[in-house]
């Protein structure tokens, strides 16, 4: 049986026209996590990252009349284990006005709809620490966290470095 609270909520892809929104929105993420100060995105980069030439990722738009609710930030990944592609959920968001109803769980399908549709089998994402709430709401859609797996990441000055450094220099 469908919601009736489910029928005004809209789910379209984003499209440069939705840059502002967008950053709008991982800002806020920032700050409900407590680490808006880490954002350094700006709306060039999600215009020529997102939306240029060859596209990093694509987005999820949930609107409630009209009006922004969430989104969904993805791309695609690949496991060799599995031989299978997959989808990345980098962020999802929800408005606090507009939580309550299932629209983060609806970005969710949608993009696993996308990615099922594209042969993949599987979804993938990470999250906060602390954030508690996130975890849970997770759990109750089934996606579980992997006790076999620590995520690891090397930015900054120290990419820079790894990456512009010779292939055959000793490792320090």
């Amino acid at each position: 049986m469908t919601n009736p609270a489910s029928k005004d909520i809209l789910i379209r892809p984003g499209t440069v026209e939705d840059v502002e929104t967008i950053l709008a929105a991982i800002l806020r993420l920032g700050a409900h996590i407590g680490a808006p100060e880490d954002i350094t995105s700006t709306i060039e980069d999600l215009r020529t990252y997102g939306f240029g030439e060859k596209p990093s990722f694509s987005t999820l738009i949930a609107e409630v009349g009209g009006e922004f609710a969430g989104l969904c930030l993805h791309f695609p990944i690949f496991s060799t284990w599995m031989g299978r592609p997959g989808v990345y959920v980098q962020d999802l968001f929800v408005e606090d006005r507009f939580r309550g109803r299932k629209i983060g769980e609806r970005l969710l399908r949608r993009a696993a709809a996308q990615c099922r549709k594209d042969g993949g089998a599987y979804l993938r994402l990470s999250v906060d620490t602390d954030n508690e709430s996130a975890k849970a709401f997770y759990e109750r859609l089934g996606i579980a966290w992997s006790s076999y797996e620590q995520v690891q990441k090397i930015v900054g000055d120290a990419f820079f470095a790894f990456a512009d450094a010779p292939e055959d220099e000793e490792p320090r």
